[in-house]
């Protein structure tokens, strides 16, 4: 007979359906799904009856995983670190952060440098699961009428996401680089600095929240995405661009260089608007850079497949169902 449990997924609530917490959730419920277990996401602990505890997100969580722990002591909690857990949270305000690091019995990051934030007596309970994306149904055709640069996230201070858009006012005046950018802002201080931004900059648009579909769309228009935050987790967006063959431009946090390596030629220093310019002009005119960067994401690409994350999951439950 098939092993079968039952899973309380929390996630908490966010200004989006698309926030990366609530998509990592989503695609967690699924795969859960498919290796056999019946899984109920919600946004906060209930008292209910589970198996297992999967949490996304330390802090936001602490409060449902010390009620289950309360509740189930020896029931096992899988705790997905967020990169706002491990870079921002762990220094700022540390006590609900640690108190469901230790309370979980696995912990899990979504890049290879993560650990180096992990206090060294937690460090035992740690796996790195890549967040797979699938491949793009549309074909990459990258826009013949501009050379267009994605930034997709939502616009809030840790994303610096105004950073291309300003890089962008930096280039020569024959310049075909244009900045598209899609995420909801989170406040409307964000939402009138786009604004702003495209009133002044002509090479930028700024098109709000959109579904997965017009994300998809875009990256298959895109010659590159800028990622810009001042500190990341591993962005799923990151991964999708993997798997599109879409040449990433990233800041140079551990959160990036822990999903495309230390050795990756598309990285700029956190906030260097200067140095954006720079790398978007190499972007423009030097194929040699366009080629570099995709053999890079080419050799990359089996670690952010579906069925590899799929079969991670498999094995932390496995290494659970043994040791707890």
């Amino acid at each position: 007979m098939a092993w079968s449990m039952k899973i309380v997924l929390i996630t908490p609530s966010g200004p989006t359906a698309h926030t990366g917490n609530r998509v990592a959730a989503s695609r967690w419920a699924g795969i859960l799904r498919q290796l056999g277990h019946r899984v109920r996401v919600a946004n906060d602990y209930d008292g209910g009856a589970a198996d297992l505890m999967v949490a996304v997100h330390a802090w936001r969580s602490a409060d449902a995983i010390e009620r289950f722990k309360a509740a189930f002591p020896t029931r096992p909690v899988i705790l997905q670190l967020s990169g706002t857990d491990i870079y921002e949270y762990l220094n700022s305000d540390p006590g609900p952060t640690l108190r469901s690091m230790e309370q979980a019995d696995r912990l899990v990051a979504l890049n290879d440098l993560a650990w180096k934030a992990v206090p060294k007596s937690l460090r035992a309970r740690l796996c790195v699961i890549h967040q797979s994306a699938p491949p793009l149904a549309l074909p990459h055709r990258p826009s013949r009428r501009a050379v267009v640069v994605s930034v997709i996230g939502h616009l809030r201070d840790v994303k610096d996401p105004l950073r291309a858009a300003e890089a962008a006012r930096l280039l020569p005046a024959m310049s075909r680089i244009r900045i598209e950018q899609v995420g909801r802002a989170y406040t409307m201080e964000w939402a009138e600095r786009a604004r702003a931004e495209m009133a002044i900059n002509p090479r930028y648009q700024w098109r709000g929240d959109v579904p997965p579909a017009a994300v998809r769309r875009l990256l298959a228009r895109s010659h590159a995405m800028v990622i810009s935050s001042l500190s990341e987790g591993g962005a799923n967006v990151v991964s999708e661009a993997i798997m599109a063959g879409v040449p990433v431009l990233a800041s140079r946090v551990d959160g990036n260089v822990g999903l495309l390596g230390a050795d990756y030629a598309g990285y700029f220093p956190v906030g260097d608007t200067n140095a954006l310019a720079r790398l978007l002009q190499r972007l423009e005119r030097d194929p040699s850079l366009v080629t570099t960067m995709r053999k890079a994401l080419a050799r990359l690409k089996p670690l952010f497949r579906p069925a590899r994350e799929k079969a991670a999951l498999r094995r932390l439950l496995a290494d659970l169902r043994r040791s707890v």
